[in-house]
């Protein structure tokens, strides 16, 4: 059963900065595409930031110029640098990646982290 596992989240003052991780843990196959989603309280959950595996990136233009999306396909890894950060930042943060978790399966599945909490105080 595969499981993505996030990390870095946490507290910080505003224009600081964090860094958050994200990789699969059990086996698989592969993994494509790879993002970033967060949801603030009474929101909807929205795309931060995403990564193809040939390193084409997206961004939310609330994001684009302080955050920074990177993928290491050696280790089968996401990052998110936060930087700049404002008290809208604050939110639960979630890694998404789509991934073929068997052989023989023609079909990727996306999955999805459980979430790390990133406040931001003004």
């Amino acid at each position: 059963q595969v499981q993505l596992v996030e990390s870095g989240g946490g507290l910080v003052q505003a224009g600081g900065s964090l860094r958050l991780s994200c990789a699969p843990s059990g086996s698989f196959v592969s993994i494509s595409d790879m993002g970033w989603y967060r949801q603030a309280p009474g929101n909807q959950r929205e795309s931060v930031a995403t990564i193809s595996s040939g390193g084409i990136t997206n961004y939310a233009n609330s994001v684009r110029g302080r955050f920074t999306i990177s993928r290491d396909n050696a280790k089968n890894t996401v990052y998110l640098q936060m930087n700049s950060l404002k008290p809208e930042d604050t939110a639960v943060y979630y890694c998404k990646a789509r991934i073929r978790p068997v052989v023989g399966l023609i079909n990727m599945y996306d999955y999805w982290g459980q979430g790390t909490q990133v406040t931001v105080s003004s």
